[in-house]
């Protein structure tokens, strides 16, 4: 049998017909490049969205890199429960790539991309707590005493923005050795128009401070309010009252301990007292005048105490004395350029190591603090406490250290920080994952 050879005529015109082929392919699918005409066409993009995490009212930086100068980019939203993206806001990319977009006040738990043309970067999470604001029952300030018992039961007022009817709120106590848990010792729900009321009575004296944590939901995160801070003692015994000058003082502060033995003239009545989980001593002894009034000598307060009188066959009500920590707090700076760092610093007395200390941010409305950092006493007593801040613009900051069964909690003065924009070329760094810490949020 004789092999077949192809012809170089043959051979030339397959060549051709590959060619051809070729071409036409290579017409149908160009390749993309990023200066073809296409808009966008072969750009990588990267976004980065921080703080991930807001309250309500809030602003966050949306920001990235791509290998496309001088293109403008969009950056697209949906909220949650919406069916799609909508325009978020643009920029123009500077001359290496880099974009920054500050988002309009924030509400609802959000994802975001950004595009130059067909082109997209990956979608990114941003969370937002919703604004809770718990107001004081009437008549009752921060501070002001509170008392135990049914017949002294208060009742607590306020908000959600943005209004979810219908979801469920709980009454929290902080009261762990810490300072940095939550008991669960109320609940209720979102009325129809975003506000809600709570009756308590409190059962146990001591100090107390208090928020409302409004539970998670579709469209935002575990949000809590404003913390309410009260001195809680046993209702009065009209037949031997107990009342303190000054409550609460600081460390190491004084206060007169005094009241009224009704129908008791020059009778000797002994002041006992304990700290949290002692046991109750005498402290020491005075008598009451013709009408039956008396006056401790001043006491020194080192840590909070709980105080009772007895005498003339009686024993007054348990009376709470809060003792605050003393605080001092230094910020870094009060300018801080997008993604740079702002600290306070300062001390504590007395001394708990380890004890949890919070930076807080005001809330937009001006209504109470939440906490946008944790830190932690040092065994000197010193401290400091990080945030990186990202959005342009201005928070009011502070320092508080929670209060605990020794102490009361203590804030430092608010600090009206500014946040300027990095120049054109510069990066933002990305938000490290301590960014975002908050206090546990307890038993909800």
């Amino acid at each position: 049998m004789r092999s077949f050879k192809p012809s170089s005529a043959i051979l030339a015109a397959a060549a051709l017909l590959a060619l051809a082929t070729a071409g036409a392919a290579s017409a149908r699918t160009p390749h993309a490049k990023p200066n073809s005409g296409v808009p966008g066409a072969g750009c990588r993009i990267s976004l980065n969205v921080a703080p991930r995490l807001i309250t309500a009212g809030e602003t966050a930086l949306a920001y990235g890199q791509t290998s496309c100068p001088a293109q403008t980019i969009t950056l697209y939203q949906r909220v949650a429960g919406s069916p799609g993206f909508a325009v978020a806001g643009t920029a123009t990319t500077d001359a290496q790539g880099g974009y920054q977009i500050t988002t309009a006040p924030q509400s609802t738990n959000s994802q975001f991309y950004a595009a130059i043309g067909a082109s997209q970067s990956r979608h990114r999470m941003e969370k937002v707590a919703a604004l809770v604001t718990l107001l004081p029952p009437a008549g009752k300030q921060a501070a002001a005493g509170l008392q135990t018992g049914r017949a002294n039961a208060v009742t607590f007022t306020g908000s959600v923005s943005p209004n979810d009817a219908g979801d469920v709120l709980v009454l929290q106590r902080e009261n762990a050795v810490k300072g940095n848990e939550w008991h669960w010792i109320g609940r209720t729900i979102v009325n129809s128009s975003g506000g809600f009321a709570l009756t308590h009575a409190f059962t146990s004296p001591g100090a107390s401070e208090i928020r409302v944590l409004l539970r998670p939901n579709p469209h935002n995160v575990a949000s809590p309010s404003n913390v309410l801070t009260y001195e809680i003692s046993q209702a009065q015994n009209p037949a031997l009252t107990i009342l303190s000058a000054t409550d609460p003082v600081p460390y190491k502060g004084s206060t007169v301990i005094s009241g009224v033995a009704a129908g008791a003239p020059n009778t000797k009545l002994t002041l006992t007292g304990r700290p949290a989980h002692g046991k109750f001593t005498t402290v020491t002894t005075t008598e009451t005048d013709a009408s039956g009034k008396y006056v401790f000598p001043a006491q020194v307060q080192l840590v909070s105490m709980f105080y009772r009188v007895t005498g003339a066959g009686r024993s007054s009500a348990v009376l709470y004395q809060g003792v605050k920590y003393l605080l001092t707090s230094t910020p870094s700076s009060t300018t801080v350029t997008s993604g740079g760092t702002f600290t306070f610093t300062g001390a504590v007395s007395p001394v708990h190591a380890g004890h949890t200390i919070y930076m807080e941010r005001q809330n937009v409305a001006g209504t109470g603090f939440h906490v946008v950092a944790v830190g932690s006493v040092a065994a000197d007593g010193t401290y400091a406490v990080s945030r990186i801040l990202y959005a342009p613009g201005t928070e009011v900051l502070r320092v508080k250290i929670p209060g605990d069964p020794e102490n009361g909690g203590t804030a430092g003065e608010p600090v009206t920080v500014t946040v300027t924009p990095l120049p054109s070329g510069a990066k933002v760094p990305p938000e490290p994952q301590s960014n975002t810490s908050s206090p546990p949020e307890g038993k909800v």
